[in-house]
This record gives structure tokens, C-alpha cells and sequence, in this order.
């Protein structure tokens, strides 16, 4: 399971480092939001006082920074968490995940929000899923 890590994507990386004295390759773009995943030991010193290391970052690149915890692979409930975080402020009635396949059961608003234009937040969810996860199965219903 190696993630394919892009210039754009490196850069961002860098900037981050720089930024906020944290070192992670878990970086994403979804909904047009750079998201980072640091661990849970490092979120505050991530985000700093008064968020302004990420204020400072989303000045320079002009997009919306958000920071979130990077849970264990093989963790059930971390990846509900994740999940729930990537796709926030959008609420889900839940998760299920059945070997290598995660169903997000939503209602129908909630929906429409999870699938996105041309299915474009749903295949961004899927692409993040199966990078950070091996979820090969990715499914809203």
C-alpha cells in the first residue's frame, strides 16, 4: 500500500514542516481543502496558538487548511473518526466496514452533500480511503 506522493503535494509538505515544527507525509486535497493528518500527540503543537500556524498557511496558499488525526490502520473506531473529520461539517447516520469495503450511510441531503457534482467528493473520499487504508470498497448509501 504505497501512496503516491506528488510535487504539488511535497511542497505542501515542506511548507508544513516549516511551518509548524511537524514532520507528516499524510497530506490530501478534498472539497477543495488541503488536509493534513498529523498524530494525536502533535495536533496542538500543529495547529498553534491561536491556530496561527494554519491561518499563516492558508494566507500563503490561498486555500483552506485543516489539520486532522491520523489514526491506527487497523483501528475500526479510527477510522470512523477519520472519516467523520474529512468529511465535516456533512453528518452521516454511520459507518460500516465489512473486510475491505466501508458503506457511509447517510440521509438523503447528507447524501447529495458525500457524493459531490459528477461524483467528484466521492471519488476524492474513495482515492483518500484506499491511500490511507487498503479500502479497496467505498460505497454512500
Amino acid at each position: 500500500m504505497a501512496s503516491v506522493i506528488d510535487m504539488q503535494l511535497m511542497r505542501y509538505i515542506n511548507l508544513f514542516a516549516r511551518t509548524t515544527k511537524v514532520a507528516t507525509t499524510k497530506v490530501f486535497v478534498y472539497n477543495n481543502q488541503i488536509i493534513f493528518a498529523v498524530p494525536k500527540m502533535k495536533m496542538s503543537t500543529a495547529i498553534g496558538k491561536g491556530a496561527c500556524n494554519i491561518k499563516k498557511m492558508s494566507e500563503t496558499l490561498r486555500r483552506k487548511i485543516r489539520v486532522i488525526v491520523m489514526p491506527a490502520v487497523d483501528d475500526v473506531e479510527g477510522i470512523k473518526k477519520f472519516v467523520e473529520d474529512v468529511v465535516a461539517p456533512v453528518e452521516f447516520n454511520g459507518v460500516e466496514l465489512k473486510g475491505g469495503s466501508l458503506v457511509v450511510n447517510a440521509g438523503r441531503q447528507s447524501k447529495a452533500a458525500l457524493i459531490g457534482r459528477n461524483r467528484q467528493r466521492e471519488k476524492e473520499l474513495g482515492d483518500v480511503l484506499k491511500d490511507f487504508f487498503g479500502i479497496s470498497k467505498f460505497r454512500i448509501a
